[in-house]
């Protein structure tokens, strides 16, 4: 039996892709090394591509708007400033962000927990008020809550010796901490300047990519792969700007809701529920959950109040909000959206939450297309099945 070149070629592959995953079989533990060094050394370019793809989204936004005019693209002026311009305003518009957290969220928290312990201090008697009302025949329950004492010093006691004690691996010694604190920073810096080139050059990093591609690939696997490419971007950029649009709405509709009924704590409240809920889905319950203990050592009532409130927004969201701006941002109908919740969350935690929904969402496309051209190619047509 004869073979040909290409035959020989083919089977002389297959044996060293087969001798490759052997040999990575049997040294696991040093693949493993390998990989974990090699992330190691990338991560900062890792993160600058993750931060680029994040800040690309509403820097094209700015350019359009700002720059997109035909008076303004016939300008070479205008031409050269639109990218750094829209670049810097994206910038100071994020930093902004993170300033007003810092000079209105943290504040307000700090002052929050400052008077947590005199609130918690003047919660208890009120609580052992209602429970000898309630279980006055109950003399084991009515010791416990007799018993019920709040010693503020004890509590932060107890947190210092977890951080000198629990978390001691982590702060064992001012020098292991302050070279953590250099690594990040630098990581962060590196990161953030690999994140200015890449979009400062998208277009030239592009064609570069694409030669590269076109290059080492057969033409037809190239074209498949540039096309699933975009659709991954343009659907991680859509569930982006949907996703922040729906937080942002949300967590107004808090903040007005809870001024109306002179809720405490309503713009605090509705910054945390603005923030959690980036996490698709659950994050608001989160929000909830803090809003809630906060209202609920000023006033029980109103925490209540604010309980019922929040599963009214939360079905208005649920049904009307997120299905509309993030179930149609990315094309997923809201079934699978809850479904790519659940797994990415089972699987990865918050951060699977955040990226399952758009990669099952290029899963989803992938696969209807493939679908579509399997039913005409057996000249069925796909609006005729019902």
């Amino acid at each position: 039996m004869e073979f040909d070149r290409e035959s020989v070629k083919k089977i002389r592959g297959l044996i060293i892709f087969t001798a490759i995953v052997v040999l990575c079989l049997w040294e696991y533990n040093k693949v493993f090394d390998i990989l974990g060094f090699v992330f190691h050394i990338m991560f900062p370019f890792i993160l600058g591509g993750a931060i680029a793809f994040v800040l690309n989204v509403p820097m094209n936004f700015v350019e359009r708007h700002l720059f997109g005019s035909e008076r303004a693209q016939k300008s070479r002026a205008c031409a050269k400033a639109a990218r750094p311009v829209s670049m810097l305003i994206v910038l100071l518009l994020v930093f902004g962000v993170i300033a007003v957290v810092m000079f209105i969220l943290i504040p307000q928290l700090g002052r929050t927990f400052a008077n947590l312990g005199d609130s918690i201090q003047a919660f208890i008697p009120r609580v052992q008020v209602w429970a000898n009302d309630l279980f006055h025949n109950n003399k084991e329950v009515m010791a416990w809550v007799n018993n019920l004492k709040f010693d503020w010093n004890k509590i932060m006691d107890a947190g210092i010796d977890f951080f000198r004690n629990g978390a001691g691996s982590v702060l064992d010694s001012t020098i292991t901490a302050a070279k953590s604190i250099v690594s990040g920073i630098t990581t962060f810096f590196i990161a953030f300047v690999f994140a200015c080139y890449v979009l400062l050059q998208k277009e030239k990093l592009s064609v570069q990519a694409k030669k590269v591609l076109f290059a080492f690939v057969r033409r037809g696997r190239a074209e498949a792969a540039l096309e699933v490419f975009s659709l991954t971007y343009s659907t991680f950029s859509s569930f982006l700007t949907g996703q922040c649009v729906e937080a942002i709405i949300l967590g107004s509709m808090f903040v007005v809701s809870m001024g109306l009924f002179r809720l405490p704590y309503a713009l605090l409240v509705g910054i945390v529920i603005a923030f959690t809920a980036l996490i698709p889905i659950f994050g608001a319950f989160i929000g909830c959950a803090v809003g809630a203990f906060l209202i609920f050592m000023v006033d029980p009532v109103k925490a209540l109040v604010f309980v019922v409130l929040f599963l009214v927004l939360q079905q208005i969201e649920g049904n009307l909000i997120y299905p509309h701006v993030v179930g149609n941002s990315v094309g997923l109908p809201s079934i699978w959206v809850l479904a790519a919740v659940s797994i990415g969350g089972s699987l990865m935690g918050i951060v699977g939450m955040l990226i399952f929904i758009p990669i099952v969402s290029v899963v989803y496309a992938l696969f209807r297309e493939i679908v579509y051209l399997k039913l005409r190619q057996k000249k069925v047509d796909p609006g005729s099945i019902k």
